[in-house]
């Protein structure tokens, strides 16, 4: 196996886990938003909500989206293929806290799902746009075109 070649399955695999790991990361970060500190897995506080899979949400999608669009562009694919590990990470959260395990509803019906959904969308989509405008910079110089 060549050198090109063997780096190409290398990113071909990791940029399959990326995308499992947008999905797996979705459940997570969805099971773990009715955590409250109640006395049953936290200690108890008087059952105030302790949403921080907002926070992991904050920190991995943009990361994921990032390492997505970096290792479809070395396979030479569009960096725009970033926006997949969001939209999956986004069609989990949707899907299966709507219609979760027998039906049941997932989200709870307060701010923590806004939260979750904005924290994991809002950084993740500027991410992205950074992402779509430096692979133009990139493609127009590569070319020997200016920018406008």
């Amino acid at each position: 196996m060549t050198g090109g070649r063997f780096t190409a399955v290398v990113d071909g695999i990791a940029l399959t886990l990326l995308l499992v790991n947008s999905v797996v990361l979705a459940m997570l970060e969805l099971f773990f938003l009715p955590l409250r500190f109640d006395g049953i897995v936290l200690p108890d506080l008087g059952g105030a909500p302790f949403p921080v899979t907002v926070l992991l949400a904050i920190v991995t999608t943009p990361w994921l989206v990032s390492q997505t669009a970096q290792h479809a562009v070395r396979m030479g694919g569009p960096a725009g293929f970033g926006g997949v590990s969001l939209g999956l990470w986004f069609m989990t959260v949707v899907g299966v806290g709507l219609s979760g395990p027998g039906g049941d509803l997932m989200l709870p019906q307060d701010w923590r799902t806004i939260a979750l959904v904005a924290g994991g969308a809002l950084p993740a989509a500027i991410v992205l746009g950074r992402v779509l405008a430096q692979s133009r910079i990139d493609r127009a110089r590569a070319s020997g075109r200016a920018m406008p």
